[in-house]
């Protein structure tokens, strides 16, 4: 049977049900939100007073941070009701998701009353992270039961891409399938396949990694610090590590998973690290003392007012249960190779050292990689899936599988097992049989394909044809030029990518040369040039440093000449006689706006943050982002009304450059005019490359280069307007004297220079004002104050 889900219901408003209704809309998918009429209310109450429930569901939806919604007006595709008096709502749905209490009871009378509604093509599916799948439609007929199966998402359900997808044995392989490539594609998800086995893969490594941590952190006297220290980015996880996950998480919340995953692997050895004597008192008391982590404001950590009026989060001694101040942990092994790059190779170093940090990563790693031997294929058929579920679900960089090819198989099963670690047989049979790695690399090292426990033997690694990847493109010998800031590679098919690679991506007068080498080799040997990379950030603008540096040397003509470049570079990439597609994910701030917005088209991913920034460093746009949200913003309007007021459009622009606003998705993006109605937002990061080679492959079929144009100057009474905001700001200590100073050079760029009367102005006109008010501003001592402290601190200075 063909599934089309077109209209989606999600029953359960809570956080994680809401977050799902929300993602939903976001691709554009109509949707009920239903939930429990509100206690004490009858049939016929007020609307208001019955539906309560699902409308507080709402209003966190659209409260919370991060965002759960891609914009507010996918709030127009959500429908919400109770389920006593609106569930024929959901009779028409093609995917129904119930994310209810986790009582079985309640599950099954809820897919009772769906079984005796829905359609016959009606997908149906449960958000359960504990609860068997079967038991939850056991009692229902078979038809019901081939539809049904389990798809549990992680919270946040935007920013979370792992997707667990758990069928039962009777449901429909077809509808598997299905639900794999609509959650790939349309929702962007990293789909895994599990067993129908208590908490499925991610929770169940996540519950005894976590708890086996912490047993050892109490029987090694490590400090809270000293273990998150440890457990965080040095070892490839992120910042929240081991302890600031559980009070993010909830403190009861870790406590009840845990508690609850004892009974139900009675045939699992290790689940004894889920009994630990003082790891469960010392849980015990947390909870005597609603001491729950970030829910109740102190946990692990509590944040208190340091000296100096800042804050400051303590952490808990394991032992006294006080809060103790922040300290600096130290450790000879860390200090020593911290700074190795490769994640499996520090991690390798590190394990191989013998003071106590690295005596307290081995034993985790030693558990934690023997116990993921013993879960393939009981609660997973592949490693793939054990690997994938870690790094998607929980921000690894590297899944167990991968960190033991790192380790070394063969010489780590004897220590592990010394330890008291047993590694599945099938580990053994594999190195037996000569294989020394469970993942099989190419002649380009690049990852072919996968050991099977089953099988006895490797199996090639499925491969999504719409993933695009700049390190296997560059593995595969396809790099054309390079320099230390950027490269060009042959993408195929006529198509060119240029690629950032400094410092947090960052441009420098490497990335404009590289850029314009580019544009030369894109009008000689390519067709269309794409730029994109695989970086955690697209970039976070101009580089400051370089900056600044001209600056206290007294470069200030050099410094003058790199803005003009870059604005000729910009201007270049715009007006290039062949297309220009801009990919670009994640941060695009500042400089990185402006090349973004210089492209002929743009492919972005959905969680796009962009803006132009560069008030908070004392500067504004000066690579054309002022001029080109002009043209995108204010030209359209002039050009439709002649006669039409341009301010109200033009004070939006002041405003977002004012305030340094940064867009919460590709969505708000288009809403604030960094996108057009063209560009194509791509769900799946892994896409994007290849969706925007597409793209660039279909524009230069008949491309016709764009031409140079007027902007839009709104004059005199304009820049008049924008500046009697900007004094009632100052004057209502909202800004300071210097922020003053800065918006008022924005007011009097976007104004065209507080012309006499609006009218068109070349382009060039609003450039040539950019760079004038740029360099005017880079001389000031307090813009270099305020870029000297976002260079030490990461963080904008107001002064």
């Amino acid at each position: 049977m063909p599934y089309n889900i077109r209209k989606a219901a999600v029953i359960g408003s809570g956080t994680m049900g809401g977050g799902i209704a929300a993602l939903l809309a976001g691709v554009g998918v109509e949707t009920v939100l239903l939930d429990i009429p509100a206690r004490d209310t009858q049939p016929g109450d007020p609307a208001a007073k019955r539906n309560a429930v699902v409308a507080d569901g709402m209003k966190r939806m659209q409260k919370s941070r991060p965002a759960q919604l891609f914009s507010t007006a996918d709030l127009n595709l959500i429908h919400t009701g109770n389920l006593d008096d609106h569930l024929e709502l959901v009779a028409d749905a093609d995917w129904i998701i119930e994310v209810v209490v986790e009582r079985l009871d309640i599950k099954q009378n809820l897919m009772a009353k769906l079984a005796e509604i829905i359609q016959p093509q009606t997908i149906v599916s449960t958000n359960t992270s504990g609860l068997p799948i079967h038991d939850i439609a056991a009692n229902l007929g078979d038809d019901f039961k081939r539809r049904f199966l389990g798809t549990h998402f992680f919270n946040p359900p935007r920013y979370l891409r792992l997707l667990e997808i758990i069928p039962h044995s009777q449901t429909d392989p077809e509808i598997v399938d299905y639900l794999m490539q609509y959650a790939t594609e349309r929702l962007g998800k990293g789909v895994v396949i599990c067993k129908d086995k208590p908490n499925f893969i991610g929770n169940r490594f996540m519950t005894m990694s976590g708890m086996q941590t912490i047993n050892e952190a109490i029987d090694r006297s490590l400090t809270v610090e000293e273990v998150d220290s440890l457990t965080g980015p040095l070892i490839g996880r992120p910042k929240t590590a081991t302890f600031r996950l559980n009070d993010l998480v909830g403190i009861d919340v870790a406590v009840h998973v845990a508690r609850n995953l004892y009974p139900a692997i009675p045939e699992d050895p290790a689940r004894t690290v889920l009994e630990h004597a003082q790891t469960t008192a010392l849980f015990d008391k947390l909870l005597a003392n609603e001491w729950l982590g970030n829910k109740s404001n102190q946990g692990f950590y509590k944040q208190v007012k340091g000296a100096d009026g800042s804050k400051e989060f303590w952490s808990l001694n394991l032992s006294t249960l006080d809060y103790e101040a922040p300290s600096k942990p130290r450790f000879d092994s860390v200090g020593k190779h911290r700074k190795v790059e490769d994640t499996g190779e520090r991690l390798r170093l590190l394990l191989n050292e013998d003071d106590k940090a690295a005596q307290f990563l081995w034993h985790h790693h030693a558990f934690y990689l023997a116990y993921a031997s013993h879960r393939v294929p009981e609660i997973t058929e592949t490693i793939v899936n054990v690997d994938n579920a870690q790094k998607w679900g929980f921000g690894h960089e590297l899944g167990p599988f991968e960190i033991w090819d790192a380790l070394g198989v063969a010489e780590t099963i004897e220590p592990f097992e010394a330890a008291g670690y047993p590694v599945a047989d099938w580990v053994k049979q594999m190195v037996a049989a000569g294989h020394a790695a469970f993942y099989q690399r190419d002649a380009n090292g690049q990852v072919s394909g996968f050991y099977s426990p089953q099988d006895a033997a490797y199996l090639p690694l499925a491969k999504d044809s719409r993933a695009y990847s700049v390190n296997v493109l560059r593995g595969t010998g396809n790099e054309v030029a390079r320099n230390a800031g950027a490269s060009i590679l042959d993408m195929g098919d006529g198509v060119a990518l240029l690629e950032f690679h400094s410092q947090a991506n960052a441009i420098d007068t490497d990335v404009l040369a590289m850029t314009q080498q580019a544009l030369e080799r894109l009008d000689a040997d390519f067709d269309a040039l794409v730029i994109g990379n695989d970086g955690e950030r697209f970039c976070v603008g101009a580089n400051l440093f370089q900056m600044m540096m001209a600056v206290q040397s007294d470069q200030i003509d050099q410094l003058e000449a790199m803005i003009k470049n870059g604005q000729d570079v910009t201007q270049m990439l715009r007006y290039a006689s062949k297309p220009v597609v801009t990919a670009p994910h994640n941060m695009a701030l500042g400089g990185g706006a402006e090349f973004v917005m210089s492209g002929a088209r743009s492919v972005v991913h959905t969680e796009l943050y962009i803006g132009l920034v560069e008030v908070g460093v004392g500067l504004l746009p000066a690579w054309g982002g002022c001029k080109e949200l002009l043209r995108r913003v204010i030209n359209p309007v002039m050009e439709s009304s002649p006669n039409g007021d341009a301010l109200p459009h033009l004070q939006k622009i002041f405003e977002q450059i004012a305030l340094a606003k940064v867009s919460e998705s590709a969505k708000q993006a288009r809403e604030m005019g960094f996108l057009t109605a063209c560009d194509r937002i791509v769900m799946n990061r892994e896409h994007l490359l290849g969706e925007a080679k597409r793209e660039a492959l279909h524009l230069a079929d008949g491309y016709v280069p764009a031409r140079a144009g007027k902007v839009w100057a709104a004059g005199r009474d304009a820049y008049a307007a924008m500046l009697l905001g900007i004094e009632g700001f100052r004057e209502g200590k909202y800004a300071t004297e210097h922020d003053a100073v800065i918006t008022r050079k924005v007011a009097y760029v976007l104004s065209g220079g507080a012309i006499s009367e609006p009218g068109w102005v070349d382009e060039q006109v609003i450039l040539d004002l950019e760079r004038e008010a740029f360099m005017s501003l880079v001389r000031e001592p307090k813009t270099m104050e305020r870029i000297g402290h976002m260079l030490q601190t990461n963080k904008p200075l107001r002064n």
